[in-house]
């Protein structure tokens, strides 16, 4: 099993509260390139997630931190839930995006396989399945900035690592459930993780707040809405 361990860099831009952003898979953090919240920012730059959690604590305690919000999308949604669940007394809020309970083992073998024959190509497809088809701004920000960096130097067997945690895991909500601070945000149009998939999480949590995005896929944190509805509801 490849070992990365995670490295976070911190983004002190001049805010009171910090949010730790967990990136998803076949991504890093440059993904949240654009995303303009106001907090300092904690980003894995390298993220091993078989051992987040430890290391993740390790940082905020290195920093002197004693309490953050943590955004998780999509993978980083379950590392995200999981610190949490482990450490509520260091989380002010848990925010979960672009979510799913699960996923199925025979597709990520499939993918994995897909990956080893043709990665460029499999990545590509991958990609534009993560916007609707009225992905706007949100899609061209992708193309413009990350679209070929990812699918030419994103290492295959990082990929597969993320692969093989996935096949692992599942969003369990049992100690989650007596946190009062988390929203869920999602897609409407995400076929990545389908927002039922979604539902069903929420209706474990039912003092979670679900903010679904409208015209939004898989990527719904690069549409421009997705700001004010982090603030606005």
């Amino acid at each position: 099993m490849l070992s990365l361990k995670s490295e976070f860099k911190f983004l002190d831009r001049g805010f009171k509260n910090t949010l730790v952003l967990i990136h998803g898979w076949a991504a890093d953090y440059r993904i949240f390139g654009g995303l303009k919240l106001d907090y300092n920012y904690l980003l894995a730059v390298k993220l091993d997630p078989f051992n987040f959690n430890q290391e993740l604590l390790n940082r905020l305690d290195e920093l002197k931190i004693d309490k953050v919000s943590v955004f998780g999308f999509s993978l980083g949604g379950f590392l995200a839930a999981e610190f949490a669940a482990k450490y509520p007394q260091r989380i002010n809020e848990l925010i979960l995006a672009g979510v799913r309970r699960h996923y199925e083992k025979k597709i990520l073998e499939d993918a994995k396989c897909e990956i080893r024959k043709n990665k460029r190509s499999w990545l590509y497809k991958f990609y534009l399945n993560c916007f609707s088809k009225a992905g706007g701004q949100g899609l061209g920000w992708f193309r413009k900035n990350l679209l070929k960096e990812y699918t030419d130097n994103l290492n295959l067997d990082e990929l597969i690592c993320g692969l093989d945690y996935l096949a692992s895991c599942t969003l369990e909500t049992k100690d989650l459930k007596s946190m009062e601070n988390i929203r869920i945000f999602h897609g409407n149009d995400d076929v990545i993780a389908p927002i039922e998939e979604a539902l069903k999480i929420k209706s474990d949590l039912p003092q979670a707040k679900f903010i679904s995005l409208a015209d939004t896929g898989h990527l719904l944190f690069l549409s421009p809405i997705f700001k004010e509805r982090f603030y606005h509801g």
